[in-house]
C-alpha cells in the first residue's frame, strides 16, 4: 500500500512540484492550501507523514502543529524560508520531526520524507518492554507509562526515551542519539537532541519522571 503524504502549502508552484516528485516516487499525495483546511484533513485522514509550510493563510504552520500534537504524533517535516538556526530550532521545538529550508531541492525533500518514514518503520531491537523505577516503555505498542499513567509522546520523543531506556545508566553522546533516533540520513545539529529532551522532560514532569533523564555536562544524557 502506498504511503500517504499530506502537503500543506499555499504556494501553488511549490505544491505542484512537491506533489509531482512524491507521486513519482510512489507516494499517495493529498494537499491543502491553508492551515485550517490542513489541520482538518490531517485529523480526518491520519496520513503517514505531513509536509507543512511555516507561513500559511488562516492558521500558520507552528500553530497548526501545536494543535495537531495535542491529538496526533504524525511525523511532520516543516518547510521554512527562515534560514537561521534559531528559526529552524523553533520549528523543532513545536514538534516538527525535520525541517527543509526554502528554496529546496525536491529530491532532497523526497530523501527527507523517506528518511523520516524509515525511522518510524525501523524494527525495534530487544528488549521490547523496558521497566525502570515505575517507568514502562513498551516498544511493540509504542507506549509509555509512569506508575500506570500514560504519557502522550510524539514518535521522536518515544524513540529518544526508548533509546535511553534500553541502556539505563549509560551516558549517550548527542551524536549517538542523533544516529540512533534520527538515523544517518538526518541533516541536523546536536542541539536538536537538546530540544527534544526538553520537550520530553516537559511531558514527563506531570508524572514525576522528568528527573529520570539526567544531563551529563559536556557529554550527553542518560536514564538514571
Amino acid at each position: 500500500m502506498a504511503r500517504r503524504i499530506l502537503v500543506i502549502e499555499d504556494d501553488p508552484d511549490v505544491v505542484h512540484v512537491v506533489e509531482a516528485f512524491l507521486a513519482r516516487e510512489g507516494f499517495e499525495v493529498t494537499t491543502a492550501r491553508d492551515g485550517v483546511d490542513g489541520l482538518e484533513v490531517a485529523l480526518a485522514s491520519d496520513p503517514d507523514l505531513i509536509v507543512l509550510d511555516w507561513m500559511l493563510p488562516r492558521l500558520d504552520g507552528p500553530t497548526l502543529l501545536r494543535r495537531l500534537r495535542a491529538e496526533r504524533s504524525t511525523p511532520v517535516i516543516m518547510l521554512t524560508a527562515r534560514s537561521e538556526e534559531e528559526d529552524r530550532i523553533a520549528g523543532l521545538e513545536v514538534g516538527a520531526d525535520d525541517y527543509v529550508a526554502k528554496p529546496f531541492s525536491p529530491r532532497e525533500l523526497v530523501a527527507r520524507v523517506r528518511a523520516v518514514l524509515r525511522r518510524m518503520d525501523a524494527s525495534v531491537p530487544e528488549p521490547s518492554r523496558m521497566e525502570h523505577g515505575g517507568l514502562v516503555v513498551d516498544a511493540q505498542r509504542r507506549s509509555v507509562e509512569v506508575g500506570g499513567v500514560s504519557a502522550n509522546l510524539t514518535a521522536v520523543e518515544f524513540d529518544l526515551l526508548a533509546a535511553l531506556a534500553r541502556a539505563p545508566g549509560r551516558v549517550f553522546r548527542r551524536d549517538e542519539l542523533l544516529e540512533r533516533v534520527w538515523g544517518p540520513d538526518f541533516f541536523g545539529v546536536d542541539r536538536v537532541v537538546d530540544v527534544h529532551v526538553s520537550k520530553l522532560r516537559q511531558k514527563l514532569a506531570p508524572l514525576q519522571a522528568a528527573e529520570m533523564i539526567e544531563t551529563v555536562r559536556g557529554v550527553g544524557y542518560r536514564l538514571t
